[in-house]
C-alpha cells in the first residue's frame, strides 16, 4: 500500500524503489 506513495514521490526511480522498499532504501 505504501508503494503507491513512493511511486508519486520518485516516479523516475520507482522501479528501483519497489525493489528496495523492503530494504528501507526508500529514504534515499
Amino acid at each position: 500500500m505504501g508503494k503507491e506513495k513512493f511511486d508519486r514521490s520518485k516516479p523516475h526511480c520507482n522501479v528501483g524503489t519497489i525493489g528496495h522498499v523492503d530494504h528501507g532504501k526508500t529514504t534515499l
